[in-house]
């Protein structure tokens, strides 16, 4: 049986070439458009709450968290979550997602937004909104416009456009 073995870790300023590669080569050119980017667009995302996955020297994956808000409330936005394709499917992800989310509750958050794949997220706690009842700076599809509460009540009555945290 083999055992897949990596180390999930603090994102370091080192760190930064390897995760814009694999970005570019998860994502594409075409990442920049999406809302998701467009939310990120000119705001740093919070080093405290970044992890990278490794094996040895080398980076197999990547989650970043940036500050934005949503209506009038502070909330997380979780993106991009990345792992190289060698390590798809063999727990790198859900590591990261595990680590980054458990850091942002601990930092004192209550909402993290994300645009993904109900499947995959939903069993982290992240469930669909209503439709349009939060919009964001590019079209998205609805179904994949999700939010994970990190402490109970965070996401009644939870609307708004979500924009960049100044």
């Amino acid at each position: 049986m083999k055992i897949d073995s990596f180390t999930v870790q603090a994102e370091r300023p080192t760190d930064d070439g390897a995760i814009e590669a694999l970005h570019e080569a998860s994502f594409g050119p075409g990442r920049f458009s999406r809302a998701a980017s467009l939310l990120r667009e000119g705001v740093p995302h919070d080093p405290a709450l970044s992890f990278v996955a490794t094996t040895g020297p080398d980076l197999i994956g990547s989650v970043r968290l940036t500050p934005i808000v949503i209506g009038a409330r502070p909330a997380i936005l979780l993106g991009p979550l990345a792992v190289v394709d060698g390590w798809k499917g063999r727990g790198a992800g859900k590591s990261l997602m595990r680590t980054s989310l458990a850091a942002a509750r601990e930092a004192g958050h209550q909402v993290v937004l994300l645009v993904g794949d109900e499947p995959y997220y939903g069993p982290f706690g992240f469930v669909r909104v209503p439709p349009y009842s939060i919009t964001l700076p590019a079209p998205a599809d609805p179904a994949r416009v999700l939010v994970c509460p990190l402490v109970e009540g965070a996401i009644e009555g939870l609307s708004g456009a979500a924009r960049r945290a100044l």
